[in-house]
């Protein structure tokens, strides 16, 4: 049954012709009015009625839906010839005419599907550019009186006659119209709104021509900006600048602290090469204190002792190619008589060594040791030569650490000091006439040698002088404060001589007993000497030179003596047989008188 709806083919968009005088029936609901069947209203060429119902679009179509609000307009849309069904022609219609052109078959537009009998597009009406960020009013109605406007005999829609008034046109759909019934959503691109009606007189020349054998695009509201979903206006490029230039500010630093942490961390990108002086050929003066070192190291040893009871370090010098090696009492005095003492060299050798001979008075030792070869003895120098600020050197092993080599002068001459005592009966007091020096000496220097400029002994380091009364070592031994004391060579050399051709020392004495609880200025004879005795030995020294008890005794050889400990001192820096000259006071008087020492033996 034919219902005035078209049967035929529909035809693109882009090939649908408007009929002349046929006005577009408004739609008031969800389905169109139908045609009204003039056939005068029909194209001749396609058979479309001019009013034939809107068909709501398939999806993926390129034509918007029609707006399906009270009193709006619809424009009559031609169907689709490629997917309507063909229909037959009115009874009444002219004969088909024949076409313009051979059918392709290639199929190439627009000669090809839908047709040869598709006609060439209609002209389109671009309008003025509307203002920056506005949508583009469409072209006005057709049959305007405009340039470009369809010819007659050609459909042209009546004016909108709705709310709003003529000349109004009213919004195109944007977004698809999904909740109304009988319209599915739009899915092709939507033209913007219209802002400005279109003005004739004042064509724009940004707008592109159209070209229906082109993709579907957007109209464009300003040359080269295309307009939709996701489009706008262009945006301002100062952001971007701006972003773009943190963004590499930030990877600029990101280098530059790379860089300069593994500068710092390993001293450059490169390999740093530093200058540096080449290797000389070794030899110092004899004089510095590298020359002195380098020829007195050899002869130095350091000594291991150990006890029933207790042990202890040294250090001792060689004397002789024999083995002799000369050291302190106290540094042997731990091994007993049945101790063993272990001497190593300066090269890490090492041997067994056994005691010749001590003496407690005197504070001095020998060793010696067997089966060693190649022993370099060290020269024995005059102390009687040195002076007050001569440079010194002293070798040893503080603290067990050998071959320590430290220097400085000679502070002071003449020092009397006393050490030992721990028995109580003074029978192991040493009295020495001491070299003062401010060579930095700690315990395990013991025995060492104190040498001169000349790599020669001037000296056996003995004693140091501690800060306070206190210690500041776990075995109650105290560190150098620049006070140490050295035994003068001139005595050592003769009770080393001693010992090594007697096994025991001889003490010079005068034969008197001392008062030493004497506090005045003076050394004073006791009145009685010890189990009873008198205090002058008869036949002895002193008795020969005319000393008597109670007698104080002010100078020997022209120096001063201010105590008993400082007269023996000055007793035992000679040897026995020696000539004495010495000052005394008797009943207020001064006496002067001479005197030869005489012998003991040492313990």
């Amino acid at each position: 049954m034919d219902d005035g709806k078209p049967t035929g083919p529909k035809a693109k968009w882009w090939s649908r012709t408007p009929q002349d005088g046929a006005p577009e029936t408004p739609l008031s609901g969800p389905s169109a009015p139908a045609s009204t069947g003039d056939p005068s209203a029909d194209d001749a060429s396609t058979g479309v009625p001019a009013t034939a119902t809107v068909p709501s679009p398939a999806h993926g179509t390129d034509a918007p839906p029609p707006h399906a609000g009270p009193e709006t307009p619809a424009r009559a849309a031609a169907p689709d010839p490629a997917t309507a069904p063909p229909s037959a022609p009115p009874q009444d219609a002219a004969p088909p005419a024949r076409p313009l052109h051979e059918p392709d078959p290639y199929s190439t537009p627009p000669y090809g599907g839908p047709g040869p009998w598709a006609p060439a597009p209609p002209v389109q009406h671009p309008v003025p550019t509307p203002a920056h960020g506005t949508g583009v009013s469409v072209p006005p109605a057709y049959g305007a009186d405009v340039p470009g406007s369809p010819a007659h005999g050609t459909a042209v829609p009546p004016p909108y006659t709705g709310p709003g008034g003529p000349g109004f046109a009213p919004p195109v759909p944007t977004q698809p119209q999904s909740h109304q019934a009988g319209h599915p959503p739009m899915t092709g691109p939507q033209l913007p709104h219209p802002s400005s009606p279109y003005d004739p007189s004042q064509p724009s020349s940004q707008w592109l021509q159209y070209d229906p054998w082109s993709t579907a695009r957007q109209p464009l509201s300003r040359p080269g900006v295309p307009l939709g979903p996701g489009a706008g206006p262009k945006k301002n490029r100062r952001g971007a600048l701006l972003v773009g230039a943190v963004l590499l500010a930030l990877v600029a630093g990101g280098i530059g602290g790379g860089v300069g942490a593994y500068v710092e961390r390993n001293g450059g990108i490169t390999t740093v090469e530093l200058p540096q002086a080449g290797r000389d050929s070794g030899g110092r003066a004899p004089d510095s204190v590298a020359g002195i070192a380098a020829s007195a190291l050899p002869s130095v040893v350091t000594l291991h002792v150990s006890g029933d009871s207790e042990s202890g370090t040294g250090t001792g010098f060689v004397l002789d190619k024999q083995g002799h090696i000369l050291t302190n009492n106290h540094v042997v005095a731990p091994a007993g008589s049945d101790g063993e003492i272990s001497v190593t060299f300066s090269g890490g050798e090492t041997a067994a060594a056994e005691i010749v001979g001590k003496d407690s008075g005197y504070d001095l030792a020998v060793v010696k040791v067997t089966g060693v070869s190649g022993l370099r003895p060290l020269p024995l120098g005059n102390s009687d030569n040195v002076r007050v600020g001569d440079p010194v050197v002293a070798i040893g092993a503080p603290f067990d650490l050998s071959n320590t080599v430290t220097s400085g002068i000679i502070s002071a001459k003449d020092r009397p000091i006393t050490a030992g005592g721990e028995k109580g009966d003074g029978s192991d007091v040493s009295y020495v006439d001491a070299l003062q020096t401010d060579a930095p000496i700690n315990p395990g220097n013991s025995g060492g040698p104190l040498v001169d400029t000349h790599a020669r002994v001037i000296g056996i380091n003995s004693a140091i002088r501690a800060a306070g009364s206190g210690s500041d070592s776990e075995d109650g031994q105290s560190g150098s404060i620049g006070l140490g004391f050295a035994i003068p060579i001139n005595q050592g050399k003769r009770v080393a001589e001693e010992l090594i051709n007697t096994g025991r020392a001889t003490h010079p004495v005068i034969g008197v007993t001392l008062d030493m609880a004497y506090t005045g200025d003076g050394a004073k004879v006791g009145a009685r000497g010890a189990d009873g005795k008198p205090a002058v030995i008869e036949g002895g020294p002193g008795a020969k030179a005319g000393i008597r008890p109670g007698d104080v005794i002010k100078r020997v050889d022209g120096r001063r003596v201010h105590n008993g400990e400082e007269l023996i001192i000055k007793i035992r820096a000679h040897r026995p047989g020696d000539r004495l000259d010495i000052v005394l006071s008797r009943g207020g008087k001064d006496l002067a008188m001479t005197l030869t020492l005489g012998s003991a033996s040492g313990t």
